[in-house]
């Protein structure tokens, strides 16, 4: 069957989704009014990070098209429309990019044509939008993961697709799409699809919440949590692919979204969101776990700290930088010396007290303290005796375990991590060269 599929909205969503299915052989027409966006990816230019991408889309070259015309989108069979949703600082969604698109793809589309909502929306969205008509609408579940995209976009576990009425077959060229990836199609009403992204957000939330809350216990006690998950993953009930490393709370705008997305709806209906509202809290607690750390090993002793500070992304492998535990480190560190070094992230984000790091050692030079606030690949390839020979102090804050303990601690450096003893880090490092 010959299908050609069109994408609207070349942001992060769309054009990740838009270069899998033309992996896939299908011609496919990408479209964004943005006439600057389209000519720089025309020539292959990016505006996102992600591995893999670049080849994929050079590998697409006779297969994928970019265009400001939406009159374009008229010779598609199945029209995603994808735009990245913003989200406000109190997780709410800001809808009126995909609304805009929305009204402006409906006249353009052939009127046999599918039209798929693929960017997250609450409950309700798709079932109340006026045009096309239901039995050509339908809502498709995303699951891609900043720096894991590609990966997700080209080998999808299954498929979600919310639907007017589930039992009405799909449309026979989107499920020519969807069939090309060889993973589970599962029809379902349009409420059902949009709360099953939630549902599955939620899921990875609890988690990581089990993972923080545990992680923090291990550290009083004197238990490792790096030597429990290996059991948790073993366990059928849990299993391999859980989410339990403890972090800096949740970032990256999705799933805050989805947890005040809940929050709003239990107040409006009436329904219990008692443990969702217990989750952003610990999240927030967990957030400022480096904080804490950096008051009691340093600020007690150090009047005027210089901090160098290694990271700025919220997680490694994007540039993305929404409700970066990083940021809000550095942000509470305002009045101190701060030099901070990431991959792809600028220090001029953060503002004008940071200074820039012209590489990772770099930014340790001459620090009292180092935190590795993102746990980037080229980070863990760091030498510490390296960073400690450039640092003036001896304290490492690693809450993602990027350095090798061992390592850390031959080169003389106090090394705390998430999950381990707090106190007995210390003691180990004084050890090492008693």
């Amino acid at each position: 069957m010959s299908v050609r599929i069109g994408f609207a909205g070349m942001t992060h969503l769309g054009l990740v989704s838009a270069t899998a299915v033309a992996s896939r052989g299908f011609p496919t027409v990408c479209f964004d009014p943005n006439a600057g966006l389209v000519a720089d990816l025309a020539k292959g230019k990016l505006p996102v990070l992600e591995p893999g991408l670049d080849d994929l889309l050079a590998s697409n070259s006779d297969k994928q098209v970019f265009t400001s015309s939406i009159a374009d989108l008229a010779q598609c069979d199945v029209v995603y429309v994808a735009p990245d949703i913003p989200t406000d600082d109190q997780g709410r969604s800001d809808t009126a990019t995909i609304h805009r698109l929305i009204d402006a793809v409906t006249p353009a589309l052939n009127p046999q044509a599918a039209m798929v909502v693929l960017s997250q929306v609450e409950p309700g969205f798709t079932r109340a939008l006026k045009a096309p008509d239901p039995s050509r609408r339908y809502y498709q579940v995303e699951t891609l993961i900043f720096g894991r995209a590609v990966e997700r976009a080209t080998q999808p576990e299954r498929y979600i697709v919310g639907c007017a009425d589930p039992a009405v077959p799909l449309d026979a060229k989107l499920r020519a799409v969807l069939a090309e990836f060889n993973c589970p199609i599962l029809p379902m009403r349009y409420e059902s699809a949009e709360l099953a992204k939630i549902s599955i957000n939620f899921c990875l939330v609890s988690s990581i919440s089990v993972a923080n809350t545990l992680a923090e216990v291990c550290e009083e006690i004197g238990a490792d949590w790096s030597e429990i998950v290996p059991a948790l993953k073993l366990d059928r009930r849990i299993g391999q692919y859980s989410y339990l490393a403890p972090g800096l709370g949740i970032a990256g705008g999705n799933l805050e979204r989805d947890l005040a997305t809940v929050c709003r709806i239990a107040d409006r209906k009436g329904t219990d969101a008692g443990v969702v509202r217990a989750w952003i809290a610990n999240s927030r607690y967990r957030r400022d776990w480096a904080l804490r750390l950096l008051h009691e090993k340093v600020l007690v002793s150090v009047a005027n700290p210089s901090i160098g500070v290694l990271g700025i992304a919220y997680k490694e492998d994007t540039h993305s930088t929404k409700n970066s535990p990083s940021l809000t480190f550095m942000q509470a560190l305002g009045p101190f010396l701060i030099r901070a070094y990431d991959p792809v992230v600028p220090a001029a984000s953060v503002g004008d007290t940071v200074e820039q790091g012209k590489s990772a050692i770099d930014a340790c030079a001459g620090a009292d303290v180092v935190a590795v606030m993102t746990p980037w690949k080229e980070f863990r390839a760091l030498a510490p005796e390296e960073i400690a020979r450039s640092m003036r102090g001896k304290i490492i804050i690693d809450p993602y375990a990027v350095l090798d303990a061992g390592a850390c601690a031959k080169a003389g450096l106090e090394h705390y991590v998430m999950g381990r003893e707090l106190q007995l880090q210390g003691k180990e490092c004084a050890q090492a060269f008693e």
